[in-house]
């Protein structure tokens, strides 16, 4: 594929692309980065940079894990619409959650981001509202069944073998068995399409573990926190923001490191 035809002539997950090494051509695989627009009864509500995957898993979680929707019972429709400039993702609401959307909704322009933490709140207050415990106490992981997940996790993860360069989120099972895995450009949109498709089938959050390939931030322990899963594994280190709002939430924060298991 030559520069002057780079452009996409249909949105994929992957694309092919050529380049130069020491002066000899590379051919590569790279992710894709579409504009993704979430528009709810007509309103446009936020433009994310997304991998243009599983985007119906990716619509029904950022709307219920930003508060939108209580559940997956709210939300009636998704139309996924491609244009030349990037995907609308339409989604109908029921009826009270779409007028407490259009209640509340203040217009940003939040283009050109892979993700974003913090997307539906605009003041501090809002950030730091009580946060209501998933459990009476925090969930005991197994280091063997973490460590059996950590193991298979790259090999579940079809588009990170392509191109090296995506994030996955993963739900396992107290075993330590993946169940299922989602992946994107963005940590946050890998997270939130991996919370679509367990409230699509109805999961029970409370029994395993979420797994995801980046550090553990605040917003993805929120996320989490919203839909009353119990605990998180990360590959990188957690902020000290998220493990104060896990402490609060009884919600069980971990990584897995070269030494093994760390619970916070």
């Amino acid at each position: 594929m030559g520069q002057k035809d780079f452009q996409p002539r249909k949105w994929q997950a992957d694309v092919e692309a050529e380049g130069t090494l020491n002066g000899e051509p590379i051919h590569w695989h790279v992710p894709e980065e579409a504009p993704v627009a979430l528009v709810y009864g007509g309103i446009n509500h936020v433009v994310m940079l997304a991998t243009p995957a599983n985007l119906e898993d990716f619509a029904t979680g950022f709307t219920i894990t930003e508060g939108i929707a209580d559940g997956a019972a709210d939300i009636r429709a998704i139309e996924v619409r491609e244009k030349a400039q990037g995907i609308d993702l339409l989604i109908t609401l029921a009826d009270a959650p779409q007028e407490r959307f259009e209640l509340r909704h203040t217009r940003r322009n939040m283009v050109g981001r892979t993700g974003c933490g913090l997307c539906g709140i605009d003041s501090m207050e809002q950030l730091f509202q009580k946060v209501t415990p998933v459990a009476d106490t925090p969930k005991a992981l197994e280091e063997t069944s973490v460590q059996k997940a950590v193991e298979a996790f790259a090999g579940q993860q079809p588009l990170k073998q392509l191109n090296k360069s995506v994030h996955g989120a993963a739900w396992v099972s107290a075993a330590g068995e993946i169940m299922l895995v989602r992946e994107d450009v963005g940590r946050h949109n890998a997270l939130d399409k991996l919370i679509g498709a367990l409230v699509h089938d109805g999961t029970d959050l409370a029994d395993g573990f979420v797994l995801v390939s980046s550090r553990a931030s605040y917003e993805m322990a929120q996320k989490c926190v919203a839909v009353g899963a119990r605990a998180m594994v990360s590959l990188s280190a957690p902020t000290a923001f998220t493990i104060r709002l896990a402490r609060e939430a009884n919600f069980t924060l971990a990584n897995w490191s070269k030494g093994g298991l760390v619970t916070f």
